[in-house]
């Protein structure tokens, strides 16, 4: 039997919960579909095992925060069904599904993507290695299994992420090698239009603050002014090779390399939906078009939380009420009188909380030679292409990135694009002389995760079929 549901959710993060806990106490009825085991996404992954040990307590407040939003969700009484992946939307609106190795496609009047964001892929040689990790990957690995490694890490990259995690894994009882710090030089330059934006944000600085002071205590190696980076080894990471600004090139032994170059937000199902996105130049990637609601340019898809724009944990969970109320507006569950005084607290918390975001992105832009790396370096990991078989690709007359995914099979792997879909873009913009905005990305088409044979023939369709 088919199910029908006033609203899915995709993604049961900080965005995904709050809509759900949201939509529910204006009577919608919810399906709420996640990848993971258990609520949380990845800012409070495994958030209702680990909060209460003593692994939440290395994670800090904020982590723990995510128990009492989980225990909400779970109230709420939106049906949830973890380990779920979604591989298709159609109009109408009809969510296609695979769960314990059986597909399903539900009906819903309307659609809220939860999605979240993606660290930005950071091509650099050697990345491949095993022992080569981002930083996101390492920070999971202690959240869910307390995992620390057992020789020092290297961290390579910027901002408030590499921070946290190097912070966190010190109190857990590991080892840093060294900090290999890619923020470009100019910080006071860059923030200096957005220091109005410091009182406003100042709890998050303070934080920021005191762990750059874990990691002076510590007595972390921080080096700061590194422009390229290189990740050596026979089999796996043996070595990294780092230039600094000067034109100095450095050699150390490592046997963990984690690195991060800020995070973007999941755009690949609006992308699939043909909703409209603008590119972002604070952030360098795309967003989607949304209005006051969260709302797509594709009536019925609400898009919350990070996949809307870099925000943060706080910020995702009152993008995801916002759109909740939007979506009970649109289903005349709520008049316009009473939605516009349920959302007008909530637009006040979130014009707050993203005062700092414009400082943060300033301070860390992503750094040039992972946009247009070396030709030797591996764009593509599901194909093994370099960004020499692309420059050589991008030659032949001005194709775009979906005449280069013809020619090279660049983007039709298992990640669709997802690991290299910006990296081509800007290859192909520097090497036609082209803005990337002009270049445009990958057009993305179903189905958006693997699907088996066995799992389309379980598929119960509308005529029954």
């Amino acid at each position: 039997m088919i199910r029908d549901f006033d609203v899915v959710v995709v993604g049961a993060g900080p965005a995904g919960m709050s809509a759900a806990v949201r939509l529910r106490s204006n009577a919608v009825s919810v399906l709420v579909v996640d990848e993971q085991p258990a609520p949380g996404g990845q800012i409070y992954r495994a958030v209702e095992a680990v909060a209460l040990t003593p692994v939440g307590e290395i994670l800090g407040d904020e982590y723990r925060a995510g128990a009492s939003l989980a225990e909400s969700f779970r109230r709420s009484g939106a049906v949830y069904e973890p380990m779920t992946q979604v591989w298709q939307i159609e109009a109408g609106w009809r969510v296609y599904m695979t769960r314990g190795g059986r597909a399903e496609m539900v009906r819903a009047k309307q659609v809220v993507l939860a999605l979240g964001a993606q660290e930005r892929p950071t091509p650099f040689p050697g990345w491949t290695l095993p022992g080569v990790l981002t930083v996101g990957a390492g920070q999971i690995l202690l959240k869910t299994s307390r995992q620390i490694p057992s020789d020092p890490v290297w961290v390579a990259g910027a901002g408030p992420l590499p921070l946290l995690y190097m912070a966190q894994l010190i109190r857990a009882g590991g080892k840093i090698a060294g900090w290999l710090d890619t923020a470009p030089p100019g910080a006071i330059r860059r923030a200096l239009p957005w220091t109005g934006a410091v009182l406003a944000g100042w709890s998050d600085i303070r934080k920021g603050l005191q762990w750059m002071r874990e990691l002076r205590k510590a007595g972390v190696r921080h080096v700061r002014g590194v422009v390229n980076i290189r990740a050596l080894g026979d089999g796996r990471l043996e070595e990294v090779e780092y230039t600094l600004s000067d034109g100095t090139t450095r050699r150390e032994s490592a046997h963990v390399l984690l690195s991060h170059e800020g995070v973007v937000p999941s755009i690949h199902m609006t992308r699939a939906l043909d909703c409209r996105h603008t590119w972002s130049s604070q952030q360098s990637c795309l967003v989607p078009d949304l209005d006051e609601w969260g709302e797509t340019s594709q009536k019925g898809i609400f898009v919350a939380g990070d996949g809307a724009g870099i925000g943060g944990a706080k910020a995702a969970a009152v993008r995801g009420e916002l759109a909740a109320i939007g979506v009970a507006l649109r289903a005349a569950r709520l008049s316009e009188t009473s939605a516009s005084s349920q959302a007008a607290p909530l637009r006040k918390q979130l014009h707050s909380l993203l005062q700092l975001r414009p400082m943060l992105d300033a301070l860390y832009p992503p750094r040039a030679s992972i946009l247009v790396p070396g030709d030797e370096t591996i764009v593509c990991r599901c194909e093994e292409l370099t960004a020499g078989d692309i420059r050589k690709a991008a030659a032949l007359g001005q194709p775009g990135p979906n005449q280069l995914k013809a020619f090279t099979r660049a983007g039709m792997g298992p990640c669709q694009g997802r690991q290299c879909g910006y990296t081509v873009a800007h290859i192909v913009a520097s090497a036609q002389g082209r803005p990337v905005t002009e270049v445009g990305f990958y057009r993305i088409r179903p189905p958006l995760k693997p699907v088996t044979l066995g799992e389309l023939a379980s598929l119960e369709t509308e005529s029954g079929e």
